[in-house]
């Protein structure tokens, strides 16, 4: 799950939790919501673990070329 995913659960979720206020029978949306929200932020903080911990150094290797014969 990505960052756009995680973000999009929780948007979904807040909706659903604090927006809606329509009732469907044997379903509470507000608890969905809360779950959303909550798969949402879990998804987001373990994103940015993953893609977190990747070393990045910076420093470029210098490549040689060489040839075995000189182009005329």
């Amino acid at each position: 799950m990505g960052i756009g995913a995680s973000i999009t659960l929780l948007a979904i979720g807040a909706i659903l939790a604090f927006a809606v206020e329509t009732s469907v029978q044997g379903l509470d949306i507000a608890v969905i919501g809360i779950i959303l929200m909550i798969c949402g932020a879990l998804g987001l903080v373990l994103t940015m673990l993953v893609f977190g911990r990747r070393e990045r150094t910076g420093v470029a290797e210098e490549r040689v070329i060489t040839r075995d014969r000189d182009i005329y």
